[in-house]
């Protein structure tokens, strides 16, 4: 059997992983939307709760994007009342985003669904086998960033 040949299983790896992957998107969106979050504002969000006051530079930094993709998603989050900008302490060019009230609740609140989601993802797998997943999971991650 030559390399560019499937093994067996692999067919079947891919389809459960990504339907797996995907149904898990699905349902966090759902979570998320729940709470007037929209697709990929999360991230941002996340950023902001362990580092409030960060500028749309940094956050697009942290995150791997353009800031200007950060610019047009935190002015719909400032929209929705879940952030708002401030005048940089030093430099009067930038802004920094800070979270409103409702922003700052809204991470126990997405903590708390993110925690039903995951047990009802997991529902049916003894520990063992949830251990042994989290392991796995690590393993493709390691085999894939090598």
């Amino acid at each position: 059997m030559g390399d560019a040949e499937a093994k067996p299983g692999q067919d079947e790896f891919q389809a459960a992983f990504w339907g797996a992957k995907r149904a898990l998107a699905v349902a966090a969106e759902a979570a998320y939307n729940r709470h007037g979050v929209r697709s990929g504002q999360q991230f941002i969000l996340r950023c902001l709760w362990e580092t409030d006051g960060l500028t749309p530079g940094e956050i697009a930094r942290r995150l791997e994007l353009a800031t200007p993709t950060v610019t047009r998603a935190a002015t719909r989050m400032e929209a929705a009342g879940l952030l708002r900008r401030s005048p940089h302490p030093t430099d009067a060019r930038l802004v920094r985003l800070v979270l409103t009230d409702r922003g700052r609740e809204l991470e126990g609140v997405i903590a708390e669904e993110m925690k039903r989601l995951s047990e009802k993802a997991l529902r049916g797998l003894s520990p063992e086998e949830q251990a042994q997943l989290l392991r796995s999971l690590h393993t493709i991650r390691v085999n894939l960033t090598r």
